[in-house]
């Protein structure tokens, strides 16, 4: 897609993306997501994301987004401990290992660099 595009985040169509189960700590959490711009040469992704509560860990790549709704915990391994909910932004550096506490359904727009 290389034309101007609006996306309204809030209620877009998103498919599941099954989680790895080596991911999920605890409880039954579900993902689902769009990709709604990727670069040619596939270095750089915008989408939405949405995952269910429960706690799941991750790697992360470099990444900002902003939450739209719901709320999450997320431990940086030897670093900060964010707490997020609609409306904030947050960066994530690649490599960041990271544990998220999702307490109600969170749902983000993003656009990550590989």
């Amino acid at each position: 897609m290389s034309h101007s595009f609006v996306v309204h985040v809030p209620d877009a169509e998103l498919e599941p993306e099954p989680l790895d189960p080596a991911q999920i700590v605890s409880g039954t959490p579900e993902v689902r997501g769009k990709v709604v711009w990727e670069s040619a040469d596939g270095r750089q992704i915008r989408g939405v994301w949405q995952i269910t509560p429960g706690v799941v860990t991750d790697t992360e790549a470099d990444e900002l987004f902003v939450v739209i709704s719901g709320s999450a915990t997320i431990e940086v391994e030897g670093g900060a401990t964010l707490e997020v909910g609609p409306g904030d932004l947050a960066v994530l550096r690649a490599g960041d290992r990271t544990t998220w506490t999702v307490h109600e359904t969170l749902r983000k727009a993003y656009a990550i660099n590989l």
